[in-house]
């Protein structure tokens, strides 16, 4: 095609304007002018050329950059979806965590155990050599400021030496076995210490079943602090029978006690002394035991102690004696059965007969023959007790005074 195109105006259409008048056809003189003029068509044609490929770069680039700015845009996109679960992670909502003004009371327990801490202490007994016994630990509780303290018999029955240690000391003083009553299972130290703090017994016969209780111990010599676990009361005057014999009096409780806890105190909510832990029942392959411990009643306690502090002191220590054969009934019924009346004995004296069943001594009752032994080993030779009896059936009630028991 040549640059100058020859334009026929009969060739030209029809320009129609609905509604407009007709113009007429261009004159052939716009397009066929002087030289000089088709020059400066063919410039104006350049230009518009050039304006034209500078339209379509234009185009193109805009193109070519509309598609990199889709690509950035995406990418910067999941970069910022990236960011944002990266920020979520860090900028989640902080736990929960309560303030100091929140906490406004410690715990009674807590209160309890803080008050008992300085009255409580780690008992370590070695047993035969030291370099080739072996060792026990339990507890004892401090009795006096000077020195006096109480723990188990078991524990430093059989003791070549023995230390304890109280709270907040890392070194064990000394400690002197005053007395022991095995079948009490109780004992009485003594440390050269003075100004300790003194543990609070309760008042005899003020302990009841419901109780809330809480023992405190070392239970299996663990590291630090004592061992502090709550229960309640959860019967009285129980008897068991253990290697050393019969126990009787005991406070029973779902408290947790562990090795080395004998020897502790179980102390009411008040830190008052209700009893001494000395025993937890085990299941076997026949029968299953869950959370149910013993301690020595308080009231049990208190007499003993005096009878320790006597025996440290040179007094002979002097059981109560009855004078009767005893057999546990086998008919699932309560008591212990006469087989045996000694004659001239007490129980000879105030009318007892064979095949009579001891049903309470003092009003403590007695649940097979362990318990009758124990409850007259407690008495002091010359106290009278008011034993109930059954014979055929009949509930009767005898006085007997009781002789000193020889070997």
């Amino acid at each position: 095609m040549s640059d100058y195109t020859q334009i026929d105006s009969s060739s030209l259409p029809e320009q129609h304007d609905h509604g407009s008048s007709k113009l007429p056809p261009p004159s052939l003189s716009q397009f066929n002018g002087s030289q000089q003029s088709l020059q400066d068509n063919s410039s104006g044609r350049r230009r518009g050329r050039t304006i034209f490929g500078l339209a379509v770069f234009a185009s193109l680039f805009g193109l070519i950059g509309g598609i990199v700015g889709a690509y950035v845009e995406r990418e910067t996109n999941l970069r910022d979806a990236n960011s944002a679960a990266t920020v979520t992670q860090v900028t989640s909502a902080p736990v929960v965590v309560a303030s100091d003004s929140a906490n406004k009371a410690d715990s009674l327990i807590l209160l309890v155990a803080t008050r008992l801490a300085n009255s409580v202490v780690t008992v370590i007994s070695t047993l035969g050599e030291a370099d080739a016994g072996g060792r026990a630990v339990g507890t004892g509780v401090v009795l006096t400021s000077d020195g006096e303290i109480l723990t188990n018999a078991h524990v430093v029955e059989t003791a070549t030496s023995v230390v304890v240690r109280f709270a907040g000391e890392t070194e064990p003083r000394v400690a002197k076995v005053l007395a022991t009553d095995v079948g009490n299972d109780l004992a009485l130290l003594k440390v050269e210490v003075t100004g300790l703090v003194a543990a609070t017994f309760a008042k005899p016969g003020s302990v009841k079943i419901g109780d809330a209780v809480i023992a405190i111990g070392y239970a299996l010599a663990l590291d630090g602090g004592p061992t502090v676990t709550s229960g309640i009361v959860s019967a009285m005057k129980r008897t068991i029978e253990t290697e050393s014999g019969a126990l009787n009096s005991l406070i029973q409780t779902d408290a947790a006690i562990s090795s080395g806890n004998s020897g502790g105190p179980l102390v009411n909510l008040k830190g008052e002394v209700v009893g001494i832990n000395t025993a937890v029942a085990r299941g076997d392959s026949e029968s299953a035991a869950t959370n149910i411990g013993f301690s020595i009643s308080v009231d049990e306690v208190l007499i003993v102690i005096e009878q320790l502090r006597a025996q440290a002191n040179g007094v002979e220590r002097r059981e109560g004696f009855l004078g009767v054969g005893l057999t546990g009934r086998e008919d699932g019924g309560q008591g212990a059965i006469i087989t045996d009346v000694r004659a001239g004995s007490p129980a000879d004296s105030a009318g007892i007969v064979v095949n009579d069943i001891v049903l309470s001594v003092d009003g403590e009752p007695i649940d097979g023959q362990a318990g009758l032994v124990a409850a007259i080993r407690d008495a002091v030779p010359g106290q009278k007790v008011k034993i109930e009896i059954s014979r055929n059936g009949e509930r009767m009630t005898f006085e007997a005074t009781l002789a000193a028991r020889t070997s």
